[in-house]
């Protein structure tokens, strides 16, 4: 009996001791980040991860307005979608944790996943965490009651962190940051591709209304074109053009997508143009001397 208790504990103890142990890889930089869901207490002890925790974490008071309205979070649960090595969480997810238990609400209401950096598997996590999430920018922070999303903050606040948790909490939370690439998202969650083409003015229109700066279309086309969902990248890249149609940046991720969909002639063009607007453009200068020599066999 006693031996039959020693090998069963043997099969236990590795597999708790392995179910606790997160996952971790190396980026292309040599640097050790977290991927998937782990427990808080890696970030405040892991030394490749802690200098920056607590760091970023000395920087958050609570302003010592009434915050009678903490109570509406007590039967919440937020996940926190982050990368370890992305800047914004860096500053923003424990400054996060810090306002949330001067609250005297819960760590164990609060859920984190991480996300790859690298180019193969861009913001997505080793089991598809993310997917059906709508995350395109880390951090997000999504607000959940019973399972269901009532409201997130994107990247950074839209206030400061005390004033946005507060709205959220009051029911009038500021809409969150990249609203034309949340716009899409949806957009592409909710319609098949040929019938967003066919109202693509109308699409076009209401995004030119949402967008910020040109790099919020352009990151979103690159986590499609690195998540395996090329014809999204296009389209995406496509509205980005003709937003910015004088962006060298713009335009050069656009022709690199077309590329790789075998679009050569228009990508000849899109690199033509790039190289006009930026002379001094020596890879698009390189991808269209590649792309004009294969139209000519090389003569």
């Amino acid at each position: 009996m006693k031996n039959y208790f020693l090998f069963t504990l043997l099969l236990i103890v590795p597999s708790f001791v392995w179910a606790q142990t997160p996952m971790t890889y190396i980026n292309a930089a040599g640097d050790k980040h977290l991927a998937g869901e782990f427990e808080l207490e890696v970030l405040k002890s892991d030394t490749s991860y802690r200098g920056w925790y607590e760091e970023n974490e000395r920087l958050f008071k609570l302003s010592g307005k009434n915050t009678d309205w903490k109570k509406t979070f007590q039967n919440s649960e937020v996940e926190i979608y982050l990368g370890t090595w992305c800047g914004d969480s860096k500053r923003w997810v424990p400054q996060f944790v810090k306002m949330w238990t001067a609250l005297g609400l819960q760590e164990n209401q609060l859920k984190f996943i991480a996300l790859y950096d690298g180019e193969e598997l861009y913001k997505q996590g080793p089991n598809g965490e993310e997917k059906g999430k709508l995350i395109h920018r880390v951090p997000t922070f999504i607000f959940k009651n019973e399972g269901k999303e009532y409201s997130r903050i994107v990247e950074y606040p839209v206030n400061d962190l005390e004033t946005d948790v507060a709205q959220i909490a009051l029911g009038y939370a500021s809409k969150p940051n990249y609203r034309a690439a949340t716009y899409l998202l949806e957009l592409f969650e909710s319609e098949p591709l040929d019938s967003i083409y066919k109202n693509v003015q109308t699409h076009f229109y209401n995004i030119y209304y949402l967008v910020g700066k040109e790099k919020e279309l352009n990151t979103l086309g690159y986590l499609f074109k690195n998540s395996d969902r090329l014809p999204e990248a296009l389209l995406t890249f496509e509205i980005n053009s003709a937003l910015f149609p004088y962006s060298p940046n713009v335009l050069h991720s656009y022709g690199e997508a077309l590329m790789d969909d075998k679009q050569n002639d228009r990508a000849i063009q899109l690199f033509t143009r790039v190289i006009e607007l930026e002379p001094d453009n020596e890879i698009a200068a390189k991808q269209l001397r590649e792309l004009q020599e294969e139209a000519t066999g090389g003569d």
